[in-house]
C-alpha cells in the first residue's frame, strides 16, 4: 500500500465524522421569506387571538407556527386561495413577503 492510500484510509473517517458534526450542529432557519423584530414572546398575541381574527375575514386557518420572529399561517382565504402568510406577532399584522 503506498503512503498516499495508507493517509486517505486514516483521514477519511474524520472527515466523515467531521461532516456528521457539522450537520448535527447546524441550527434550523427560518424560510427568510418574512422577519419579524417582535420582542419577547411574553408582549405576543396568542395564535388563538390570530385564529380568531382570520376566521372572521372568512379564512379557514390549517396551521400557525413561528418563522423569523413571525406568526407564519397556513389556511385557504376568503376567496378559497390556499395561502401562506405571515404576521406580526404583536399587531397582528400581516407582514410582506419576500420573493421565493
Amino acid at each position: 500500500m503506498t503512503a498516499i492510500a495508507t493517509l486517505r484510509r486514516a483521514i477519511a473517517p474524520l472527515g466523515l465524522a467531521l461532516c456528521a458534526v457539522a450537520i448535527l450542529h447546524t441550527p434550523a432557519h427560518a424560510t427568510g421569506l418574512a422577519t419579524c423584530e417582535s420582542g419577547p414572546k411574553s408582549g405576543w398575541k396568542t395564535t388563538e387571538v390570530l385564529t380568531k381574527q382570520l376566521t372572521d375575514q372568512g379564512w379557514q386557518v390549517r396551521r400557525i407556527k413561528e418563522d423569523g420572529g413571525c406568526y407564519e399561517v397556513y389556511a385557504i382565504d376568503d376567496k378559497g386561495q390556499r395561502v401562506e402568510a405571515y404576521f406580526h406577532p404583536v399587531s397582528l399584522v400581516a407582514v410582506p413577503t419576500k420573493a421565493r
